[in-house]
């Protein structure tokens, strides 16, 4: 009796962490669509686009593979992430598309037909990590180049609500681990990144006292 109690109390306890990471996507992706309409961030459309195939394919991928309650966050942040990719795509006039971005976005995309041959999801999670964190190749491009179009906000939440994801998850395993680990990692290089190339744009627009007339 004793033992399913704590079962159930756990059991409650991963459905709230869970509706906190639901939370936190909604908290995360408002002001970034916000910043989109006002034209201070730009999404990269073809990180988006992949991003959202991927993460709406592993959330069915992990409740097949019993990720319980778990699951629910990446299905919530799946659908918004493709209305995003809609939005980055409607503006995508605004950026530059560079040669190494299509290479990304060709790559992720003629990825993807593997995970459907696969009847292991552990396999098919596998593929589609890949594929999601070669979507960041384009995003990771702009950043370097331009680290004010990006939001450090948004990712750090993103990298958060990928944390509160695995401890809600009710069963742990490669397929139900691998992705929200892999992402969430991925957006803490992508936040160093952006620091690194602000502060050292910061640096180099001061003028040299040395060399001053």
């Amino acid at each position: 009796m004793n033992g399913i109690l704590a079962l159930v109390i756990i059991m409650n306890i991963k459905d709230y962490i869970s509706l906190a990471a639901i939370a936190l996507t909604f908290i995360g992706f408002a002001p970034y669509i916000r910043d989109i309409h006002r034209g201070t961030t730009q999404a990269h459309a073809f990180s988006w686009i992949i991003w959202g195939i991927t993460t709406v394919i592993v959330f069915f991928a992990q409740l097949d593979a019993k990720g319980g309650s778990g699951a629910w966050p990446l299905g919530v942040s799946g659908a918004v992430t493709l209305y995003i990719a809609l939005l980055a795509y409607q503006r995508k006039r605004t950026l530059k598309i560079a040669s190494s971005d299509w290479l990304f976005f060709y790559a992720a995309l003629s990825s993807l037909p593997i995970w459907y041959f696969s009847a292991d999801p552990v396999f098919a999670v596998i593929v589609l990590t890949t594929v999601d964190l070669l979507g960041f190749g384009p995003t990771l491009r702009k950043a370097y180049h331009h680290p004010y179009t990006e939001s450090l906000t948004f990712f750090s939440l993103f990298a958060l609500r990928n944390g509160l994801v695995i401890l809600a998850l009710a069963h742990y395993s490669l397929a139900t681990l691998l992705f929200p680990a892999a992402v969430g990692l991925s957006c803490l290089f992508l936040i160093i990144l952006v620091l690194f190339r602000r502060y050292s744009l910061r640096v180099h627009s001061v003028p040299d006292r040395d060399h001053m007339p």
